[in-house]
């Protein structure tokens, strides 16, 4: 079985503390009630042979590498979400980079955008995405929209295992997706 998938990746973004847990800067709304389907899906993948692609964020402490749109988060001493070595970067529990995954770190929406996660992808002769996550509008859309560009054959997102502030951003942005 493991033949019929090897061309395919599962692709899970940015669930770490600072986006998932009740008291995390970042807080997605609805990202604590996905992480049992995330594990599931990163189960799954396992089982079939599937290349499990962990996208996380980590930032500069000074924000130097964040969107300039958040720069005021970091600013002045604050300690904004996600940065590097700090406990809120890491990955919620239950959920573990194993060996023969593969972890990507980005600082933008896409997980393609300023990184070489299409060369890597390409090396490992995969052409079929899988995608889990958060958040829907942002990062979950953006790589989605960026591997339609770069052609990958089948790009896929398991809605059950995605996540927005809320269900109606969430429901209303599967619209827009190819």
């Amino acid at each position: 079985m493991a033949e019929k998938w090897q061309h395919t990746a599962l692709v899970v973004i940015d669930m770490q503390n600072d986006f998932i847990l009740d008291d995390a800067p970042a807080r997605i709304a609805r990202g604590k009630a996905i992480v049992p389907n995330v594990i599931r899906a990163v189960q799954v993948a396992r089982q079939r042979g599937i290349l499990v692609i962990w996208v996380v964020r980590e930032h500069d402490p000074q924000g130097r590498d964040v969107e300039l749109f958040r720069r005021h988060k970091y600013a002045d001493g604050k300690v904004g979400p996600a940065i590097k070595g700090t406990v809120g970067a890491e990955l919620v529990d239950g959920l573990v980079i194993e060996e023969g995954d593969y972890k990507l770190v980005k600082t933008r929406f896409s997980a393609f955008f300023a990184t070489h996660l299409h060369s890597f992808l390409q090396g490992a002769g995969i052409d079929s995405l899988v995608i889990t996550g958060v958040q829907t509008p942002n990062c979950i859309r953006q790589t989605v929209f960026d591997a339609v560009a770069l052609d990958y054959k089948s790009v896929k997102v398991i809605v059950d295992a995605t996540a927005a502030a809320t269900q109606e951003i969430h429901s209303g942005l599967y619209s827009f997706l190819p």
